[in-house]
């Protein structure tokens, strides 16, 4: 039996246990507060029910703790025994007095079930808890008891496995140092070997780089000439450029002196005619109005010097003040 079907067994025997103890303990207080109420005095019935209260609860200790004392594998001595059999006989007596009182022996034998089935229950009960106990506590120990057997054997072939790997250990040990001497041996070989071709290459390499570091620095050298030839070619062109640029500058500031200076004389000849005798032409008229215009003089000033009306000439001031847009709006505003 496992540890399972145990803890079954033992919930199966408290769950009877306690259900006869409690049907026990109602059929008693139902069997024995009227007798309590017949003789005790008439304003004290109501204490009727205490007595059977005290002595069930008697029987409730003692139920639980030999539960408690049987699992744990104790023995609360002769007390326990004389409480339980005493609570057990009171309860009883309790029960068939009032029957016996009557002499009605068929009520003595109805009423001695339930505290007779109590008694019997508690004893058996602890029996079979002490017994469940002893069974439990031999299992646990042969369970204990294979169980170091097998750590035994266990530890038995560990040492063993560990004393075989141990040899093992130390015959791949010396294989293995003696391949690692011969390897060692090879590997100096290899690597004189290496070590000469290496020594070879470099100075294979050396006397490559040498000549190419040669070479590299005649072509440096020669870039550098190359490089200086060009500056110098690109300094005489930028010097040529600059030269050209200075002269073209300079000849389009004496044209566009000239230009301002012959627009001044053009603009100085129209504008010192004084005021027109009737209208001129449209193109000299506006040739009048820049002039003016420029010369910031007034929209009635430019309208006598060329016969034109003012709004025609403020038409003429708008357009050279905004190209775009006066022109335009001053015609809508005058419309």
């Amino acid at each position: 039996m496992n540890s399972v079907q145990t803890r079954s067994a033992e919930r199966a025997l408290s769950g009877g246990t306690w259900l006869i103890v409690c049907g026990a303990m109602l059929y008693s207080i139902l069997t024995v507060t009227p007798l309590m109420a017949k003789h005790t005095a008439d304003k004290w019935d109501w204490t009727a029910p205490i007595l059977p209260l005290v002595v069930d609860a008697a029987v409730v200790i003692v139920v639980k703790l030999d539960d408690v004392l049987a699992r744990l594998g104790g023995h609360g001595g002769r007390w326990p025994i004389v409480l339980r059999w005493m609570t057990g006989l009171m309860t009883l007596a309790l029960n068939t007095a009032d029957s016996a009182l009557k002499k009605d022996l068929v009520g003595v034998a109805v009423h001695s079930v339930a505290p007779l089935l109590l008694i019997v229950t508690a004893e058996t009960s602890l029996a079979y808890r002490r017994a469940i106990a002893a069974a439990v506590a031999a299992l646990e120990a042969h369970q204990k008891a294979e169980q170091e057997r097998r750590e035994q054997a266990a530890r038995e072939r560990e040492k063993q496995a560990l004393a075989e790997a141990r040899e093992e250990r130390e015959h791949a040990a010396a294989l293995a140092r003696e391949q690692r001497e011969h390897e060692a041996a090879l590997a100096r070989e290899q690597a004189e070997r290496e070590e000469r071709q290496r020594r070879e290459e470099r100075e294979a390499r050396e006397r490559a780089e040498a000549a190419e570091r040669v070479a590299r620095e005649r072509r440096e050298r020669e870039r550098e000439q190359r490089e200086q030839e060009r500056l110098r070619l690109e300094q005489q062109a930028r010097e040529r450029a600059e030269s050209e640029q200075r002269e073209r500058a300079e000849q389009a500031e004496r044209e566009r002196r000239e230009r301002q200076e012959r627009a001044e004389r053009e603009r100085a000849a129209l504008l010192e005619r004084g005021p027109a005798q009737g209208k001129l032409p449209e193109d000299e008229a506006r040739r009048i109005v820049a002039a003016a215009f420029e010369a910031n003089l007034s929209v009635r000033q430019a309208a006598e010097l060329c016969g034109w009306s003012i709004g025609w000439v403020s038409h003429r001031y708008a357009e050279h003040r905004d190209p775009g847009t006066g022109g335009a709006e001053l015609a809508i505003a005058s419309n």
